[in-house]
């Protein structure tokens, strides 16, 4: 399998933001999670989020030109953008935006699968240093879905997860499904508790968590900083862990380092 800069196909390669300030979200972030920055090269529309000095996310000021709800998304390592957005598409998904030019070599599409929770892939080089390894952020990311068995086979036929010549595995354990490379979680997909309602709290989406030594202190800051607390502190089998609301409405969850 040809790797992709440092992130092989069909494996995570990206976060990123959509906020209607940069400016705001990166004053929020760095507070809340001890994030620096950089520019990215594409305009002073976007900027990276370093942690540790190594690349974990991206921001960028989209919300307001596209009208939409800030939101995390997670990006996806592929060979071939134009495939994989034929394969959304044969599987009951759909392809909102893209797949798009970023510069010479790279295309990037926005997607949501076929109950509407949003993510992205990315074809060409991916950002060098990420993920920054077990000790990085993100941890892994979390989809909330309504069936995980078969939403996973959705995601398995258009990433080739567990194929013979993939090099990640997927297990179903304790009603989740778990994608892991070399014994490291990178994807967990939970099933069965999400329903259809207007709030879009409640509807299938991924959920990016990110790493802090200290959950409760994570959630004061972000209360200082203008956040708010969509889930309390509480324990899971993953460890401690709170889901949080940037100022401007963007959910992410906070685990235990």
């Amino acid at each position: 399998m040809k790797p992709i800069g440092h992130a092989r196909p069909g494996f995570p390669c990206w976060v990123s933001l959509a906020a209607p300030s940069i400016q705001a979200a990166q004053e929020f972030y760095t507070a809340v999670l001890g994030w620096t920055w950089r520019p990215t090269g594409m305009g002073e529309e976007f900027r990276t989020a370093l942690f540790g000095g190594a690349p974990v996310a991206g921001v960028g000021a989209l919300a307001n030109s596209l009208r939409s709800a800030a939101a995390w998304t997670p990006f996806f390592a592929v060979e071939d953008a134009d495939a994989t957005a034929a394969r959304i598409h044969e599987r009951g998904g759909t392809v909102g935006v893209g797949p798009l030019p970023f510069g010479p070599d790279r295309r990037a599409a926005l997607a949501a699968d076929r109950d509407g929770a949003v993510f992205g892939f990315w074809a060409g080089e991916a950002l060098p240093g990420w993920p920054s390894g077990p000790d990085g952020a993100p941890a892994w990311l979390e989809l909330r879905t309504r069936d995980a068995f078969a939403v996973a086979l959705f995601y398995g036929e258009v990433f080739g997860w567990a194929s013979p010549e993939g090099s990640c595995s997927v297990e179903y354990e304790n009603d989740e499904v778990i994608v892991r490379e070399a014994g490291r979680k990178l994807a967990v997909v939970h099933g069965g508790a999400v329903e259809q309602a207007p709030d879009p709290e409640v509807r299938p989406r991924w959920y990016v968590h990110f790493r802090v030594p200290d959950v409760t202190a994570a959630v004061t800051a972000a209360r200082a900083a203008g956040g708010t607390v969509a889930l309390a502190p509480t324990a899971s089998p993953a460890g401690r862990q709170a889901i949080l609301r940037d100022p401007d409405g963007g959910l992410f969850t906070v685990t235990a380092a």
